[in-house]
């Protein structure tokens, strides 16, 4: 019996490429993003002992890896800005549209700082 095999050697090598740009990401928060062979990437989230992570999505495509990561940064940095005070309630996007014009052309500047390093063009 033949194996499926769901991810193309050339976006298994691009998305190790995208996982590795959002390094830092791994230290500010319980997220990991785990190579899981002829599978694809899996992003783990929310590490909850002894249960283990909440939640997980997997990637066949850099691109969607890239966005998924991107986002999870951008809202982690938004959360921890905000963190013990009344933006929270405002949601993400509340907190961002709160942000000085100089902080958010900074934060969005980053996410081409990470397709730099992920060699993902935008």
């Amino acid at each position: 019996m033949e194996k499926q095999v769901y991810i193309t050697e050339e976006e298994q090598a691009k998305c190790k490429k995208v996982a590795e740009a959002f390094s830092e990401l791994y230290e500010m928060a319980d997220i990991v993003v785990v190579d899981v062979g002829r599978y694809g990437f899996v992003m783990l989230k929310y590490y909850m002992p002894p249960h283990g992570y909440e939640e997980d999505e997997t990637y066949t495509d850099s691109r969607a890896l890239f966005e998924g990561l991107w986002q999870e940064w951008l809202d982690m940095k938004l959360y921890l800005m905000a963190k013990g005070t009344s933006l929270l309630e405002k949601g993400y996007n509340g907190v961002f549209e709160s942000l000085p014009k100089e902080k958010k052309s900074e934060l969005i500047g980053r996410k081409f700082d990470f397709a730099k390093m992920a060699g993902i063009y935008l």
